[in-house]
């Protein structure tokens, strides 16, 4: 298969094309491009089978330069970035590699490209991230309907249970997701989110304000506008935790 480089770093252009070196009789680098103009007549000129592309470059970023182009080649992005993934899989990329890239991990990229089979790119978040809590640090992937979402857990502010879904508050966003409230505090990390009740988990670190309420809850503000009460048994269990 033949191939270009599409990256502003010339030492991250020449790694990368001594590691295809090495798969030569699979993939052949016929060229390079400095930016994302050079990129499109590159592509253009050469019609390549496969594109290694950069997303962080000057003027235009890899993502718009893909929408410049009239037929777009199968696409391997490579990236010191990691927050990008999910939009790479919107656009249905065939890989999405981490600088410095790991030799391994472009074999298996290499594998896939010259196999018959149209498979979604393996995910780049920590393997062991289906073992651990989730914590306000990791970003989270919410497909409602046809839009998705990629938020910062520190960015959502509470969850609410409405039947077999949970809403999602963020920004000015609610989007709805398939799954148990008890599944997901089950995956929530406990210093950063509490269960206020039988409908609500919410972020401790978006609470403003506190106020005593009925038969011995708590009721936590958000906002003027937001706020969710902690029942009685609940609102034990907080002061016990956040109490010093």
């Amino acid at each position: 298969m033949k191939a270009i480089i599409i990256d502003d770093e010339r030492l991250a252009r020449t790694e990368l094309k001594h590691l295809l070196s090495k798969h030569a009789e699979k993939v052949e680098v016929i060229g390079e491009a400095v930016n994302a103009k050079e990129g499109i007549e590159a592509i253009k000129k050469q019609q390549p089978d496969v594109i290694f592309l950069d997303i962080q470059m000057p003027e235009m970023n890899g993502f718009e330069m893909l929408k410049e182009l009239d037929e777009i080649p199968k696409v391997i992005f490579v990236t010191a970035y990691d927050e990008h993934a999910i939009e790479a899989f919107k656009i249905n990329a065939l890989d999405y590699l981490l600088k410095p890239v790991d030799p391994e991990r472009l074999k298996e990229s290499i594998d896939k490209l010259t196999s018959n089979k149209d498979e979604e790119f393996e995910s780049i978040v920590d393997t062991k991230r289906k073992d651990r809590k989730l914590t306000v640090n990791d970003h989270v992937f919410i497909k409602d309907g046809e839009k998705c979402y990629y938020p910062k857990l520190s960015e959502i502010r509470y969850f609410e249970s409405q039947g077999n879904y949970v809403k999602v508050y963020f920004d000015n966003h609610h989007p709805m997701i398939l799954r148990s409230l008890n599944a997901l505090e089950d995956r929530l990390d406990g210093e950063d989110f509490f269960r206020a009740n039988r409908k609500y988990i919410i972020n401790l670190h978006w609470i403003r304000n506190i106020e005593n309420w009925f038969n011995g809850g708590l009721k936590v503000f958000f906002s003027d506008e937001e706020s969710v009460e902690i029942s009685r048994r609940q609102a034990i269990r907080f002061k016990d935790i956040m109490s010093i």
